[in-house]
C-alpha cells in the first residue's frame, strides 16, 4: 500500500497535466490569446514615443506620446481583465475610475495605479508574450515531430512525399517531438501562474487600496447592523408599549375596580384580589422601566435634551444637566448618548454611592461630546463589571471614543465623543 499510493497519485497527476488534459489546453489557450494583446499594447505605448522623437512639432509630439497611451491604458487593462475572467475564471478587481474634469489627466499621470498598469503592459507584457510564442512554437514543432513515424508509415515508400531519412534520425526526431509536447503544458502553466500573480498585483487595486475598500465596506456593514439593532429595539418598545403594557393597565384597572366595588366577599378572597392588584401595578411599573430602557419614546419625539431631563428627574439624587445640542444628531447616535448617560447615572447610584451627578452634553461641529461627573468614591474600572465594558462597546459601535478617569476616592469623570452622522 505504501508503494501503490504514491504511484497512483503520480499517475493521476500525470494524467491531469498531460498534453491532452483540459488543464494543458486551457493554459495554452490563455497564453496564446495573450500574445496579440500584449504586442498590441507594446505597439501602442512605444510607437508614439518613436514618432515624438522623429517629429519637429513639440506640442504635437507631447499630445501623441502622452495622450494616446493614457487613452489606451484603461481599454487595454479591461481587455486583459476580461481575458483572465473568460479563460481562467479569475476576477481581477477593477480600479475605480478618476472623475473626469480639470486636472484629470494630471491626476491620472500622478496616480500609482497608472504606473503599475504601465509596468504590466510595457515590462511584463512582452515577457509573457514571448513565453506564449515559445509555447505555440513547442506545440507547432512537437506535434509534427511526434507524428513523424506515423506520417512515414501512412505513405508508400515510392511516394515523393515519403520521408527516407535514417531510422535513428527519425527516432530521435520523434522522441524530441514527444519531449516538446510534454514540456509545453508545464511551460504554459508556469506562464499562467506568473501572469496571474503579476496581474493581481499590477492591474488590480493595490493592497492599500484594497484594505481601504474593505474598511469602508466593514464600516458600512457595521453601520447597517447598528441601525438594524436600533430599529429592532424600537419595534420591541412599540410592541410592549402598545400591547403588553395596555393589557396590564386594563388588568390593574379591573382588579382595582373589583377591590373597590365588590361587597360581601370573604376577607381571604379580598386579600387575594388586593395582592393581585399590587402585583399588577408593580409589574406595570417594571414593564414601563423596561420599555423606557429599550428606547424611550420621548427621544424620538423631543430629542436628547428632553430624554436626559427625564432620566435626571427620575434619579434618586440631584442631577445637574446642561444640554447644548442645537442640531439633532442621527437617531442612532442619540440613542447611544442616552444609554451612556442612563447607565452612567445608574452606576453612580449603585456603585459609586455618589451624592450628586453633573451631565454636560454639547455639540461641537460634527461631534457630540458628553461629560458625566459624579462625586462618588471612584475606582471605577471596566474590568470590574460595572457596565463600563458594555458602554465602551456601545460607543465603539458608532466610531466614538470613551474615556474614564476615576481615581480612588473620586471624583469619576466619564467623557464620550460621538460622531453626529453615521
Amino acid at each position: 500500500m505504501a508503494i501503490t499510493l504514491p504511484a497512483r497519485r503520480a499517475f493521476h497527476w500525470g494524467n491531469a497535466h498531460a498534453p491532452w488534459s483540459p488543464w494543458a489546453w486551457r493554459n495554452t489557450t490563455f497564453v496564446t490569446a495573450g500574445v496579440p494583446v500584449h504586442f498590441t499594447a507594446l505597439t501602442i505605448f512605444s510607437v508614439p514615443w518613436l514618432f515624438a522623437i522623429s517629429t519637429t512639432g513639440v506640442l504635437l509630439a507631447l499630445v501623441i506620446s502622452v495622450g494616446l497611451p493614457m487613452a489606451a491604458l484603461r481599454p487595454l487593462t479591461a481587455v486583459q481583465r476580461h481575458r483572465f475572467w473568460a479563460l481562467l475564471g479569475l476576477d481581477v478587481p477593477a480600479v475605480p475610475r478618476e472623475r473626469l474634469g480639470r486636472g484629470a489627466v494630471a491626476a491620472m499621470v500622478r496616480s500609482p495605479t497608472t504606473w503599475r498598469q504601465l509596468a504590466y503592459h510595457l515590462l511584463v507584457g512582452p515577457v509573457i508574450a514571448t513565453g506564449g510564442l515559445l509555447v505555440v512554437a513547442m506545440w507547432a514543432t512537437g506535434l509534427p515531430l511526434a507524428l513523424l513515424n506515423t506520417y512515414s508509415w501512412a505513405l508508400r515508400p515510392s511516394s515523393p512525399l515519403a520521408l527516407t531519412g535514417h531510422a535513428v534520425t527519425d527516432g530521435l526526431l520523434n522522441a524530441g517531438g514527444v519531449v516538446l509536447l510534454l514540456i509545453a503544458p508545464g511551460l504554459a502553466g508556469a506562464i499562467v501562474r506568473l501572469d496571474t500573480r503579476v496581474a493581481l498585483a499590477l492591474l488590480g487595486p493595490s493592497r492599500a487600496d484594497e484594505l481601504e475598500r474593505r474598511v469602508e465596506d466593514l464600516a458600512e456593514s457595521r453601520a447597517g447592523v447598528v441601525d438594524a439593532a436600533d430599529a429592532e429595539r424600537r419595534r420591541i418598545e412599540r410592541d410592549l408599549h402598545d400591547g403588553v403594557q395596555q393589557r396590564l393597565v386594563a388588568l390593574a384597572m379591573n382588579l382595582g375596580l373589583a377591590r373597590e366595588t365588590l361587597t360581601g366577599v370573604p376577607d381571604d378572597a379580598m386579600e387575594v384580589i388586593a395582592e393581585a392588584h399590587r402585583e399588577a401595578k408593580e409589574a406595570l411599573t417594571d414593564l414601563r422601566n423596561v420599555v423606557r430602557g429599550l428606547h424611550p419614546a420621548v427621544l424620538d419625539d423631543r430629542g436628547l435634551d428632553a430624554a436626559l431631563s427625564g432620566i435626571a428627574a427620575r434619579a434618586p439624587l440631584p442631577v445637574r444637566l446642561q444640554v447644548d445640542v442645537p442640531e439633532r444628531p442621527s437617531p442612532t447616535v442619540e440613542a447611544v448618548a442616552y444609554f451612556v448617560a442612563s447607565e452612567a447615572l445608574t452606576n453612580a447610584v449603585r456603585h459609586a454611592r455618589a451624592e450628586q451627578v453633573r451631565i454636560v452634553a454639547a455639540r461641537d461641529g460634527d461631534v457630540l461630546r458628553m461629560v458625566i461627573t459624579d462625586d462618588g468614591i471612584g475606582g471605577a474600572e471596566p474590568s470590574k463589571g460595572t457596565g463600563l465594558t458594555g458602554l465602551r462597546q456601545r460607543v465603539g459601535s458608532v466610531d466614538g471614543t470613551f474615556r474614564i478617569n476615576s481615581p480612588a476616592g473620586g471624583p469619576t469623570v466619564l467623557t464620550v465623543e460621538l460622531p453626529c452622522a453615521l
